[in-house]
């Protein structure tokens, strides 16, 4: 107890002795505090932001895509290949795979792997895992993986191979497949960006199937029966089902695998006529080969292209979306609309409101202490402390290399609220001793901060130790809630150092401020009363 409270009397001696500088150079210090007030706004428009920061869960995700127009078991096998270098990685406890279609946000020369990772302890971070594996799945030719740690919050957009997505939409089928490569290739090329990917697959091997219906018509064959038989060779019909006692098992009708492979097979194929005659198929019909779409994707009800994409460490997602931004206006056409999708587009919603949500959060606080001290000038003292707190956020987060997510914004919206009961505390002690009328406001500010010294700084430090830890980035998902503990820690540092000084000059400046408009007042009342005395005799004299 006696070092504590000695500790504390050195400090309290200390902090008078920079008070009564700060009372005598009261206009350098509001000259400092204009210019950080500056530098907090420049600061908050040059700081990389970010939505949601991602969440070590101990799971990841790996998309994988092979060339178009792949078989089915070469897919498989190159999974397979894929399977066994993740089944040899140390940071892997255990994996599922799959492959083939799964819906309409995947394709045919897709797979897919859900990973399960070791405990933390055994093991880096999961970004760490991930900037691992990546070289390590890039060596089979011909199969490409897109790795993601799976966000703690997603939010609306497509599945896609990469976190981010930007949709293309066009009503001209044609021009819409012609600019989208163009777009992809240019985002390929953006510092930054990584792992750029479309939903886009129009090179697919396919055969054109041409039917003259004149010959199918004189022959008998309808062209229920081509479909029925292109179906039976190459689709999946159930024609049967086998129960046994412990399952039952699905009989499927299909060409042998030889003939499934060879476009050539289908000249081979025969069709039933109404008679019960079989005709060969090369008969009826000219066989084209080419390429064309695996699918033809839409939104709102208009062809569509979903551009995804990943960022580079080290780049945030503001600076990303500026990016594709800048990229679209250059090179796609006005006919083309544009817009991202899933996360990209909830954090470019969420940050049009953040200066509007911290602006209200301000008028709301001003218009509380001002109906609390019936006064519309001191409640601008205690928000003085607010720019300081604000600067010191955003420096520590640029320091920690943190973006400005939305938990880091909740941090700086939480010091509003710590930061400002330091002017409470000040400004209401100096006005109940400046009420007897016997002390000055420098005076009364300067024993009203000596003696809230002790509850401000115990109630800062009360707030530090709180939030330490989660600065510190302890705990199980600690990487999410990191900048909100950073913007805490680093605002109430800077801001106690500097407020404590300023605040009382603020206080000095504003009381004359408010007497000077006190006075202007009572002159303009008095002279009004005097002019309306003046024009009440001339309207008595005019009667008599």
């Amino acid at each position: 107890y006696n070092a504590i409270e000695g500790a504390f009397d050195r400090s309290l001696k200390l902090y008078e002795v920079g008070l009564r500088w700060s009372l005598r150079h009261r206009l350098t210090l509001l000259l400092g505090s204009l210019a950080v007030l500056a530098a907090t706004a420049w600061l908050f428009v040059q700081i990389p932001k970010g939505f949601i920061p991602e969440e070590d869960t101990g799971q990841m995700i790996a998309f994988t895509e092979a060339i178009q127009g792949v078989s089915f078991e070469a897919l498989a096998a190159h999974q397979q290949q894929l399977a066994r270098i993740l089944a040899q990685d140390r940071n892997v406890a255990a994996f599922m795979s799959s492959v083939g279609s799964r819906g309409s946000s995947t394709g045919p020369n897709n797979g897919l792997f859900f990973m399960r990772l070791k405990p933390r302890r055994e093991r880096p971070p999961a970004k760490e895992v991930m900037e691992e594996l990546r070289p390590k799945l890039s060596v089979i030719p011909g199969m490409r993986a897109f790795l993601q740690i799976p966000p703690t919050i997603r939010i609306g957009g497509r599945l896609t191979k990469s976190q981010y997505q930007y949709t293309l939409q066009g009503s001209d089928l044609a021009e819409l497949y012609r600019d989208a490569p163009l777009l992809e290739a240019k985002m390929r090329t953006l510092p930054g960006l990584r792992d750029v990917t479309s939903d886009l697959q129009i090179t697919n091997p396919q055969v054109q199937v041409d039917i003259d219906r004149d010959k199918a018509a004189q022959l008998g064959v309808s062209m229920r029966s081509i479909e029925d038989a292109l179906y039976y060779a190459y689709g999946s019909r159930q024609v049967s089902t086998i129960f046994s006692p412990n399952n039952q098992y699905q009989v499927i009708l299909e060409l042998e695998p030889q003939y499934q492979r060879d476009p050539g097979a289908l000249g081979l194929l025969y069709v039933h006529a109404d008679g019960g005659a079989l005709v060969p198929l090369s008969a009826l019909a000219r066989l084209t080969a080419g390429v064309g779409p695996l699918a033809v994707t839409h939104s709102g009800q208009l062809p569509s292209v979903t551009i995804s994409f990943d960022l580079e460490p080290g780049t945030s997602l503001s600076q990303g979306v500026a990016a594709v931004d800048r990229a679209a206006r250059s090179l796609l056409p006005p006919t083309i609309s544009t817009s991202f999708q899933g996360t990209a587009q909830a954090f470019q919603s969420s940050l049009q409101g953040l200066g509007l949500l911290l602006v209200m959060a301000i008028l709301v606080i001003y218009l509380v202490l001002g109906i609390l001290y019936e006064s519309f000038i001191h409640p601008l003292t205690i928000l003085s402390a607010l720019p300081f707190a604000g600067f010191g956020a955003l420096v520590t987060l640029m320091l920690f290399h943190t973006e400005l997510s939305m938990y880091a914004f909740v941090g700086i919206i939480l010091l509003v609220g710590l930061v400002k009961k330091n002017g409470i505390m000040m400004v209401d002690f100096a006005i109940e001793a400046q009420r007897d009328g016997k002390l000055t406001p420098a005076e009364a500010i300067y024993q009203a901060s000596v003696v809230r010294f002790r509850p401000i700084m115990m109630t800062t430090m009360a707030a530090l130790m709180g939030t330490l830890p989660i600065a510190l980035g302890l705990g199980a998902g600690a990487e999410s809630r990191r900048p909100l503990g950073l913007a805490v820690v680093g605002g109430l540092l800077f801001s106690q150092l500097l407020t404590l000084f300023v605040t009382p000059v603020f206080y000095v400046y504003m009381d004359g401020l408010q007497g000077w408009l006190s006075r202007t007042f009572r002159r303009s009342s008095a002279k009004k009363e005097r002019i309306v005395l003046s024009d009440s005799g001339l309207d008595g004299a005019a009667h008599e």
